[in-house]
Formats: C-alpha cells, structure tokens, sequence
C-alpha cells in the first residue's frame, strides 16, 4: 500500500495541472482582446524620438524637458526656417569636405615626388660641377628644396590625419560610409 500512494498523488498533481492548462482557448483569448481594444476609446500618447531629445557628447544629464507650447505658436514656429544652424549635412556635404581633403592630399603628393625630383637632380649637378661659386648656388637650392620637401611630407601626414579625423567623425554622426566615396 506504501507503494500505491506516491504513485496515486503524482497522478493527482499532474491531473490537476492538466486542468489549469486546458483553460482559454486562442478563439477566446483574440475574441476578449478584440472587445477590450474596442472598450479603449482614445490612443495613448505616441512619443517619437523629436519628444525624447538627445543626450549631450559629454554624457551629462540631459537638459529638462520644455514646458508645453500653445498649438498657434508651435505652428508658428515649424513654419519659421532655422537661419543660423548651419550647413545641412547630407550626402553632398560629407562628399564634398572628403573630396577636397583627398584632393589636397594628391596634390601635395603629386608636389612631393616633383620636389624630390628637383632634389635629386640638384645633387647630382652638385656633384658634377667644379666651381666653387656653381656649387655654393646648386647647394643653397638644393638645401631650399629639401625644406620645402620636409614641409610638404608633414604636410601630407597632417592631410592623411585630416581624412581619418573626417571619416571618424562621419561614423561619430552616422553617416553611411558611402557618403564619404
């Protein structure tokens, strides 16, 4: 008897159980949402994300909301074009700022190699000449060169410095990396 009666509660519990399962049907269930959407006379308020703001770069609180403006002046004011907010920043504006960064980039690249060029024939006229006074001049240009060829590699490295800057700033703003082609 012992035996029988663990066996006789687990059939108890589990029947029971089955029981509370079996409850609502989903015919049910849809047909009692269906009667309380209709009983729901007016929708809630819908929050878009112009009525959340965003957060400031620096991570700080954010600002306290604004109070509620009357209907005519909210309509006054999406009607007035904001004058001072700078340049729109689509597509054509993020393409254009890397276009010039990698324009300058080539042409102070294409710059460089002319330099480097110039430099390398001066030192060879330098070598060959015998005069003195040819020398003294062919070394004062070729030193003048080797400045301007020393600027123009800071230069390129500041400019290749200027394209990662623009592109992290891109991704920064979420712009899609295409614009930037």
């Amino acid at each position: 008897m012992r035996l029988h009666i663990p066996a006789l509660v687990t059939v108890v519990l589990f029947g029971a159980n089955g029981a509370f399962l079996s409850g609502q049907s989903l015919a049910d269930a849809a047909k009692k949402e269906e009667e309380r959407r209709k009983a729901v006379k007016a929708a809630g308020k819908v929050y878009t994300n112009k009525d959340l703001g965003s957060l400031p770069p620096d991570g700080a609180a954010p600002p306290p909301p604004k109070p509620a403006e009357p209907v005519d002046a909210a309509a006054a004011k999406e009607t007035e074009k904001p004058a001072d907010k700078g340049p729109v920043k689509d597509q054509a504006y993020w393409a254009q700022r890397m276009n010039e960064l990698r324009t300058q980039l080539q042409r102070d690249q294409t710059y460089v190699e002319a330099l480097q060029t110039r430099v390398n024939s001066l030192s060879a006229d330098f070598v060959n000449r015998d005069d003195p006074a040819q020398r003294a001049m062919i070394a004062n240009e070729r030193q003048k060169s080797i400045a301007e060829l020393d600027r123009l590699k800071a230069q390129i490295e500041a400019g290749k410095k200027a394209i990662a800057d623009l592109e992290e700033e891109a991704r920064r703003a979420g712009v899609p990396p295409g614009w930037l082609r």
